[in-house]
């Protein structure tokens, strides 16, 4: 079970398109590459996901506990040549004062070597002090060599290397010269995803072919074989029950989901649709619920606003009652409107409220949320949901009517104190779920369609379940 972590002294490092360059590196030798992404992250493992050939899994303190992740990474490895990790942010940084979610932490748990990128811009002696300063601040911590990137010609690349194998005892992998081809176009949520670049094929190719001709990929894959301590926990047995039919919407406009989410509600029976906001007239026939996710509905609002025939249609199912579970890029969608750069666009129509963009994020980081008497999904008894946000929209002209799913304990939401609206059957909320540990979103979803479509019901029925359940951050750590 092969695995290294990728990380770097600071954030901008490099180590994303080292990360991606390594997986498309391997994967050409014809390897069979698992990636993995520290912390919520949507638009990383987008890349990463499209350079493996294999989806990206997250690996995160605050919605999984120390063992859930480690049974994460091996089950996705055991199945792989080997397995990539990319880090967020420095080695050492992290949320808590302590550092028990930090990088470094998670490749400690996961007793994964670490490669570490330098963004050498600058810097020339000093890259040994920079390097023995990372391994001595957290000794526990397993190097298994340096990247140098952003290196500014043969003569900078001989004193760095000199610098860092003379006094770290570390082998340098490589060094990748500071070119354009080692990047990717990015706006104010980061990357631009790979769902929405023309070229992304093209520049994952371009970025593979420069890591593979400037990085020693045997050393690198000789450094990965490390043995696990234990093995695997078993898969636990799913009871798949007669499902339906769920559509979701993929396309440039929404792109953001967790994979391990989809998985899950196609083991409860359900069928996935994918649809397209943008070009499709009409949706899937058949549907027993809608997925709206996340993405950039701003960047694509003329062709969102054009597609009226699928507007009206999903006004009207919605109103009808059909279930929708929708987040952040999916809220505004379904919001009258969308309003960016002093333009307004007409959306669903089905929320009582307008979407307009702001120029500074509204809400970003982990949330805590507790469920109110509006929730409609099965209920659990003292709920509360952990999950994050990222957004620069808000929203304004909210009407009287509006029924909130949930009070914000920690951040932002929709206005500081709530977040998740709550229309007909439909639940859409800024805050992205994930469905592990504690949070088990899929399978309470794909309860509430079954109970929507149960035959010759008049009304709803929202049960509240027999077992008391307090939903918790439950890793490492609460922040």
């Amino acid at each position: 079970m092969a695995r290294l972590f990728i990380s770097a002294a600071h954030k901008s490092s490099g180590k994303t398109m080292v990360s991606l360059g390594l997986c498309a590196a391997l994967r050409a030798r014809g390897l069979a590459v698992q990636p993995f992404k520290k912390g919520p992250d949507y638009i990383d493992p987008l890349w990463l996901s499209a350079a493996a050939g294999r989806p990206c899994r997250n690996l995160d303190f605050y919605t999984q506990t120390p063992p859930q992740i480690r049974t994460l990474l091996q089950r996705h490895a055991a199945t792989a040549d080997i397995a990539i990790i990319e880090g967020n942010k420095g080695l050492h940084d992290g949320l808590d004062p302590e550092g028990r979610d930090c990088n470094a932490a998670l490749a400690r748990l996961l007793d994964t070597p670490v490669v570490l990128v330098v963004d050498a811009t600058g810097i020339t002696r000093g890259v040994a002090a920079l390097v023995l300063g990372l391994q001595a601040f957290d000794p526990l911590v397993r190097f298994a060599g340096v990247i140098l990137n952003k290196v500014g010609g043969a003569r900078h690349e001989a004193k760095l290397r000199a610098a860092v194998e003379r006094h770290t005892g570390l082998p340098v992998f490589g060094a990748i010269q500071r070119s354009a081809a080692m990047a990717i176009d990015e706006r104010h949520l980061g990357l631009v995803p790979a769902n929405e670049a023309a070229q992304a094929a093209a520049r994952i190719e371009a970025i593979g072919r420069a890591v593979a001709e400037q990085v020693d990929l045997d050393r690198v894959v000789a450094a990965a074989q490390v043995p696990f301590t234990d093995a695997p926990a078993p898969v636990p047995a799913t009871v798949r029950r007669a499902g339906g039919r769920v559509g979701i919407a993929r396309d440039a406009a929404f792109g953001f989901y967790y994979p391990d989410d989809l998985e899950a509600l196609a083991a409860r029976g359900f069928t996935l649709v994918p649809f397209d906001t943008l070009r499709d007239p009409c949706l899937p026939p058949r549907l027993d619920g809608l997925f709206i996710g996340g993405g950039f509905p701003e960047m694509h609002l003329p062709a969102l606003e054009a597609n009226v025939s699928l507007r009206a249609q999903i006004r009207t199912a919605l109103t009808g009652g059909l279930p929708c579970y929708a987040e952040c890029g999916g809220l505004m969608y379904l919001s009258r409107s969308i309003r960016w750069q002093g333009r307004p666009h007409a959306m669903v129509g089905l929320l009582p409220a307008d979407a307009v963009m702001h120029d500074c994020p509204q809400g970003r980081g982990y949330v805590r949320l507790c469920e109110t008497m509006d929730f409609p999904w099965p209920r659990i008894a003292g709920a509360v949901v952990c999950g994050h946000e990222f957004h620069h929209a808000g929203l304004e002209n909210i009407g009287p009517e509006a029924r909130f799913a949930y009070t914000v304990l920690r951040g932002h939401g929709i206005d500081g104190e709530h977040d998740g609206l709550v229309a007909a059957n439909t639940l859409a909320a800024f805050s992205h779920l994930r469905g592990v540990g504690e949070t088990p979103w899929p399978d309470r979803f794909a309860a509430f369609m079954r109970a929507c479509r149960a035959p010759r019901r008049t009304r709803v029925v929202r049960p509240v379940l027999s077992h008391a359940h307090s939903f918790t951050p439950t890793g490492a750590i609460s922040l």
